[in-house]
């Protein structure tokens, strides 16, 4: 347990938090309700901060290990396939629909399930697939939409008008690139599961 394990440990911890957050704020009154949804809010900037630091001190200091490449990747799926279902399970006040449509969701996770197969298939045949620059911008539009779409679930930017565009764009864009950075990998190894 070096640091960087230690801290993909807690931003598992600090996902379930956010997700017992989410679930109970509305059981409170108001300040308090609105307190607990700035707290996951917070938290969730940290986790998602925490992904980024974790990689960072393993790979300056040679602390990568065994348990880090199973755990940090398990992870981040834990950390962004909540966010996105907590934002399926809040109604946009405005048009008594889902702030996120469920479809979002299944594109994320069929990608996440894709590529996790692909890298064990590659690691029984020997080899690593190791994150590349498609990958770190499917990343870097999930954490960004996520901060957008906390500013949402906050009621600071009501979803309607200009932001609800803006908030439809941003998902259409965060859908592609996911699918786009799977489809790579899947082009990149194709030898993987085309040999036989």
């Amino acid at each position: 347990m070096n640091i960087p394990n230690k801290i993909t440990v807690t931003r598992i911890i600090l996902v379930f938090i956010v997700l017992i957050l989410a679930n109970i704020y509305q059981k409170f009154t108001q300040p308090y309700a609105y307190s607990l949804q700035v707290t996951a809010v917070i938290l969730t900037i940290i986790a998602a901060y925490t992904d980024l630091l974790d990689g960072q001190i393993a790979r300056k200091y040679g602390l990568v290990s065994s348990f880090g490449k199973l755990i940090d990747p398990l992870a981040d799926k834990i950390f962004v396939m909540t966010i996105f279902i907590i934002f399926v399970d809040t109604v946009n006040p405005y048009t008594g629909r889902s702030m996120l449509p469920g479809w979002v969701v299944i594109v994320v996770l069929a990608r996440e399930f894709l590529v996790t197969g692909l890298r064990s298939l590659a690691a029984n045949k020997g080899e690593v697939i190791a994150a590349d620059r498609y990958g770190k911008w499917k990343t870097a539009s999930q954490m960004t939409f996520f901060c957008f779409g906390g500013f949402i679930w906050l009621n600071i930017l009501p979803l309607r008008g200009v932001v609800e565009v803006i908030w439809c764009i941003g998902m259409v864009v965060v859908a592609l690139i996911t699918i786009f950075s799977g489809l790579n990998y899947f082009i990149k190894y194709r030898h993987l599961y085309m040999e036989d």
